[in-house]
């Protein structure tokens, strides 16, 4: 993903979703594994991490036991100027 297609994707309303996935080992199941998972997602359903947690949850072996989410909004319009403001133009 490159800086252009992400700084669109905020531009949409997408911000940096950070989530904490807590998983039972399969071959251990008293033990609990950590993974962090980081993409960009539309708060507050969080489309692109219920499909990665779907898909773990019909593909992978170790059964979630919990997830943490962050969310940071990274840019917003009142952040945004325009460039004739600066005299850049």
């Amino acid at each position: 993903m490159g800086a252009d297609h992400s700084f669109a994707r905020q531009l949409e309303g997408y911000r940096l979703a950070t989530a904490e996935i807590l998983y039972h080992l399969p071959d251990h199941p008293g033990l609990l594994q950590s993974y962090v998972w980081q993409d960009y997602d539309i708060a507050p359903k969080y489309p692109v991490l219920s499909r990665f947690l779907a898909f773990w949850t019909h593909e992978l072996e170790g059964p979630i036991h919990s997830v943490r989410l962050a969310g940071k909004k990274l840019i917003g319009a009142a952040e945004l100027r325009s460039v004739s403001e600066y005299g850049l133009n």
